[in-house]
């Protein structure tokens, strides 16, 4: 049961906390100790060597005295011959020695009297702390909502379900395979994500979790959730001398090579009822041939998308219809700018494969701004290609 393995989760995630906490702890603590007995040896010798010092004097001076006095007796009790002589070797070595002066002995004031000065309020403070240390939730105050199948990757949607909770930031995670740790991919404030480079027919778990509104703290996890994305990626063709692509296809930079002309997808994997994103990466100089848009078959040796059987946008952000140019435009593309391609089928005649009227109902958007009209083709298109062309170099275009 799901109560039964949050509940079992949540008391081994508190053991090897607290437990990791206690080591902690002792470590700093006695740290703090090495430290003080440190300091206290320190001051010892620091305050017991001239102590040492002048005791050593004293006593060599008593030694000393002690001698001359053996030796003036020796002097005073010898024969009356000797008596003359050692009396003046006893009064010459007495002059040379000053028996009068001692060495200078700190006074007791000036002398170190260590003592340990400890607050017992550290006490209260930390058991204060770990008293109001770590709290546990019944529920996380967000769950992810939706999972929103894209070519390559996967929209994933969260929501808050605490109404008492403001949340500042979001923590969005997935993993591969239920054994394998899950891995951070989004933290930001915004209530979505696409997640990327994800491989088709394989099932993902993710998991959010929030950062409430002052706070350093997250918010426990979501229920882990499987979502999974049946759409292949969007790939650019390989092989054209202008462009230059990334190791996963789905980003072109045009280079500095003069061959110029259409990069098309490998394959027509746009379908009507997705939305297809064009995301700038970087800018080089804009022209009014460059195109970004749709079409329903590769054509070789075009310059631009601006084109028959063909929708696209410039650079400058005019849009073109069949290769004719619409009075309403969108705002020029700038490094970040995205473009999106939405479609939906508005079928009037006769179709089949052999031919007929097939109507597209196209909107264009780019920095809140959008256009929609109806793009008529000669045949039915189940599935169509997307392409760009750029006249001069710098450009690179994210497709996803």
């Amino acid at each position: 049961m799901e109560i039964k393995d949050s509940a079992t989760s949540t008391r081994d995630v508190l053991e090897q906390h607290f437990s990791d906490l206690k080591g902690t702890l002792k470590k700093l603590l006695d740290e703090r100790l090495t430290s003080l007995l440190q300091e206290v040896d320190v001051i010892e010798q620091e305050s017991i060597k001239p102590l040492d010092e002048c005791q050593k004097l004293i006593e060599h001076g008593v030694s000393t005295a002690d001698d001359l006095l053996r030796e003036g007796e020796s002097a005073v009790d010898g024969d009356v011959g000797q008596q003359n002589e050692k009396l003046c070797n006893f009064t010459k070595k007495a002059l040379h020695i000053q028996l009068d002066s001692l060495p200078e002995v700190p006074s007791l004031v000036d002398v170190p009297c260590l003592s340990a000065q400890l607050d017992d309020c550290l006490l209260t403070i930390l058991k204060n702390q770990i008293f109001r240390h770590g709290t546990v939730a019944s529920r996380p105050p967000v769950q992810l909502e939706e999972f929103v199948e894209k070519p390559g990757g996967i929209l994933v949607r969260w929501c808050k379900v605490d109404e008492d909770f403001t949340p500042q930031d979001y923590r969005l995670q997935f993993r591969k395979s239920p054994g394998s740790p899950f891995e951070d991919v989004y933290v930001g404030s915004e209530p979505e994500f696409l997640v990327l480079h994800m491989d088709p027919h394989v099932d993902y778990q993710f998991r959010v979790c929030a950062r409430g509104d002052g706070r350093q703290e997250w918010s426990p996890w979501s229920v882990a959730q499987t979502g999974r994305t049946t759409l292949v990626p969007h790939e650019w063709t390989t092989g054209l001398e202008g462009y230059s692509l990334s190791s996963r296809r789905n980003i072109a930079l045009r280079n500095d090579s003069q061959s110029c002309g259409v990069l098309y997808s490998k394959a027509p994997t746009y379908f009507c009822g997705q939305t297809l994103t064009f995301r700038i990466e970087t800018v080089g100089q804009p022209d009014r041939r460059d195109s970004l848009g749709v079409c329903a078959e590769q054509r070789n040796g075009d310059e631009s998308l601006q084109r028959d059987q063909a929708v696209c946008v410039s650079t400058n952000g005019a849009v073109f219809v069949n290769g004719k140019e619409m009075t309403n435009q969108l705002p020029a593309v700038t490094s970040g700018s995205t473009v999106t391609f939405d479609m939906e089928v508005v079928q009037f005649g006769p179709c089949s494969n052999e031919g007929g009227n097939f109507k597209l109902r196209v909107t264009i958007s780019s920095n809140n701004r959008e256009v929609v009209f109806d793009w008529v083709l000669d045949q039915c298109c189940g599935s169509l290609y997307f392409g760009c062309s750029f006249s001069y170099p710098g450009w690179k275009v994210l497709v996803f």
